[in-house]
């Protein structure tokens, strides 16, 4: 958060040596870097909103997720969930957002969960909604959690007992992963 921030600096900075520092990042981005794609990413998606940015920044977040990069993927999952720079995809949004989720990423977890809550882009399944918020909640995300106390609401005892199996494989799985 703190580098997108700084980066949303470096937009508003009108120094020649701002801008010197803008065309070594593009030309990093053009030759593969995936960090300096996702800053690119994250320039056009936090500076003066017009469409030509989103598209901008779907170019660049692209390029960095599809090299894995977590951040950029749960971005680009914004961005089709949004219809920000493309059209409204939830498909493609739970896409973007299970691959970072599955590299740890408690908003993309959280995102993911919430998709499975309300059936955008994956059939409604409470199971899996419950599994994945809980993994985002286990990470510290608060909103996470508050949307998991909801959706027990609407849960069988046994289905929560079996989310929670599956959280515990998730966290495994993505989490401890993650961190390794």
């Amino acid at each position: 958060m703190f580098r997108s921030l700084l980066i949303c600096l470096l937009l508003f900075t009108c120094s020649v040596h701002a801008a010197g520092e803008l065309e070594a990042l593009i030309k990093d981005a053009e030759r593969g870097d995936a960090e300096a794609q996702y800053d690119l990413g994250v320039m056009y998606d936090y500076g003066i909103r017009v469409p030509e940015d989103d598209a901008k920044a779907v170019h660049w977040y692209r390029k960095a997720a599809e090299q894995g990069d977590a951040e950029a993927q749960y971005e680009l999952g914004v961005m089709y969930d949004y219809g920000e720079g493309v059209p409204e995809d939830d498909a493609m949004a739970v896409h973007w957002y299970r691959k970072a989720a599955e590299q740890g990423d408690a908003d993309a977890q959280t995102k993911l969960g919430l998709m499975y809550a309300k059936g955008e882009g994956v059939p409604e399944d409470h199971v899996q909604a419950y599994a994945w918020l809980s993994v985002a909640a286990a990470q510290g995300h608060d909103n996470a959690q508050k949307a998991n106390d909801i959706i027990a609401k609407v849960m069988t005892s046994a289905g929560i007992a079996e989310a929670q199996k599956l959280s515990r494989e998730y966290l495994e799985a993505y989490v401890s992963n993650a961190e390794k």
